[in-house]
């Protein structure tokens, strides 16, 4: 069982920055795959960012390409994005998730994510 709860998000303007973080409890928190979505108001839930148990992967939806970096500390079971050149589209509510395993082909499949934090909101003014 994995309970993840994330922090760092708020308002910001257009093209500024925010750095999100999701927290896990756990001993075993190197062994997950570790994803980032996120929901906007009536839309479907949204594939952002995957890093693998180790770090050393990484994979990005394109509109988060060259603005977005997922990184992880498995010390303190902490993972991170940070979300620079932020756009008003960014505005969701942003999830971090966990899964045991890496596979390209399901890595932006929300169903796949075994564990779920609360979310936390980023609002992107214009």
């Amino acid at each position: 069982q994995v309970q993840l709860v994330e922090s760092g998000g708020g308002l910001v303007q257009a093209g500024g920055s925010l750095s999100l973080s999701c927290v896990a409890s756990g001993r075993t928190f190197s062994r997950y795959v570790m994803g980032w979505f996120r929901q906007a108001p009536g839309q479907e839930r949204e594939f952002v960012a995957i890093i693998s148990g180790s770090g050393g992967s990484t994979y990005y939806t394109d509109s988060a390409k060259g603005r977005f970096t997922v990184t992880r500390d498995n010390a303190k079971n902490t993972v991170l994005l940070q979300m620079n050149s932020l756009k008003p589209e960014d505005t969701a509510v942003y999830y971090c998730a966990a899964k045991s395993t890496w596979s390209r082909a399901t890595m932006t499949a929300p169903n796949e994510y075994a564990y779920w934090g609360q979310g936390t909101q980023v609002t992107v003014s214009s």
